[in-house]
């Protein structure tokens, strides 16, 4: 990946690159965490060709807790782009609080299964060997973004499996799921695969049947009360180039169909 980012700039960067003029600013970035992988790996090949730095903000697309980038918002927090899961990010739109015109698609993340390293992977190529998993599991734990909802709200259902899940389903709030998974305080564990990837300590499973699956879209904008939005469409525009796709892929999303 290193060898990647460095060649990157001649590819993408070339259009972003500060003037002898122009004054290096710092962008403050919320990210929630499918995206948060690829966005760190891109983000070194922005700040060495445009002088800029970002300050990064990590917190979920939506949810109660504080960390939440639309409650950060909602508290005044200042941003001069917010990267996000799709119709969340539609719903600050809609509520005035990110400029429209800015909004950027970025790409598709899928949800896939954890367990802890060293134990055994289940079967989920199927409708039946997920229902099974599941089923036989001792505990289930999901992430408190769209993965998760989907799983709680909707999963279960499609599988017929609501009642017996319910007792031993937990929802992880503001951290990554894999994280309780290697504790052992769950034995699977369900989030987008971006997500669960850069956690040590779990085996990668697999993502689930592509016919009860759930694709997140995410999505980028500048919010109105940013300082620098110029910069700002830098960076969007940086990030969603086809010289970038390539590193998106790598942390386990799926690039955006143009």
């Amino acid at each position: 990946m290193k060898s990647f980012v460095k060649t990157l700039p001649a590819l993408a960067l070339a259009a972003f690159a500060l003037s002898p003029l122009a004054q290096a600013q710092e962008l403050t970035v919320m990210t929630s965490g499918g995206f948060t992988a690829a966005y760190k790996s891109l983000a070194p090949g922005y700040t060495k060709d445009t002088g800029n730095t970002l300050n990064t903000i990590l917190g979920p697309s939506m949810g109660k807790a504080q960390e939440a980038i639309p409650n950060r918002l909602d508290r005044g927090e200042h941003a001069d782009v917010v990267i996000m899961v799709g119709y969340a990010l539609d719903e600050l739109i809609k509520q005035g609080k990110v400029e429209a015109s800015s909004r950027v698609e970025l790409a598709d993340s899928r949800i896939g299964l954890a367990v802890k390293a060293g134990a055994a992977k289940p079967a989920i190529g199927t409708d039946a060997e997920l229902k099974q998993t599941l089923l036989a599991a001792k505990s289930v734990a999901y992430s408190d973004s769209a993965s998760g909802v989907y799983i709680e709200k909707q999963l279960y259902k499609k599988l017929g499996i609501e009642d017996q899940l319910a007792p031993k389903s937990k929802m992880i709030e503001r951290i990554p799921v894999a994280s309780v998974v290697v504790k052992g305080d769950y034995q699977l564990g369900f989030q987008q695969v971006a997500e669960l990837l850069p956690i040590p300590g779990i085996t990668f499973v697999g993502k689930i049947p592509e016919d009860v699956q759930s694709v997140t879209r995410y999505a980028a904008g500048i919010p109105n009360n940013a300082q620098h939005p110029a910069e700002a469409k830098q960076l969007l525009q940086y990030l969603a180039s086809p010289a970038a796709q390539q590193a998106v892929r790598a942390t386990g999303l799926d690039s955006v169909p143009r």
